[in-house]
């Protein structure tokens, strides 16, 4: 409801003002909390699940989050602590259950740690690992090794 035009330039109710300008953004029945999800993400889930998964709506405690591949199924794992990180981060209840849709627009980013580790790093994983024969358990220790150091770089 608006009220009738005043005659004149003289002072006018504010919501008459900003009905007009709010109705769009309303329109669209995107709830604040998904806005906030979407802007604190990777603080909520951290940033290696932010990079590969998207929340998209957020409608009767249920979020939709968009995810690209398997990792859907890590997700769906990790769903009860999840749902406990956002609800704590939006300071109320509401996300009751977890909607997974399989997405290839989703950012699935692998950012391998050893396109960025120091060389001197690399050199001193490998030199502990010398009295370990080539195998799968020596590849799988190198790569916790060098994930161990990216964690740790700034």
């Amino acid at each position: 409801m608006t009220e009738p035009p005043r005659p004149g330039f003289g002072p006018r109710a504010l919501g008459t003002l900003l009905a007009p300008m709010l109705r769009p953004a309303f329109a669209r029945r995107r709830a604040p909390a998904i806005a906030q999800l979407a802007a604190d993400w990777p603080t909520i889930v951290g940033p290696r699940l932010a990079e590969m998964t998207t929340p998209r709506r957020l409608a009767a405690g249920s979020l939709t989050l968009a995810c690209a591949g398997p990792v859907a199924l890590e997700v769906q794992h990790l769903s009860p602590a999840l749902i406990e990180r956002i609800n704590t981060h939006l300071g109320r209840r509401a996300v009751e259950r977890l909607r997974l849709v399989q997405d290839l627009l989703a950012p699935l980013v692998a950012t391998p740690a050893e396109s960025a580790a120091d060389p001197a790093a690399l050199a001193a994983i490998e030199e502990r690992l010398d009295g370990i024969p080539p195998s799968q358990l020596r590849d799988a220790l190198a790569a916790l090794g060098r994930a161990i150091h990216a964690a740790r770089r700034p």
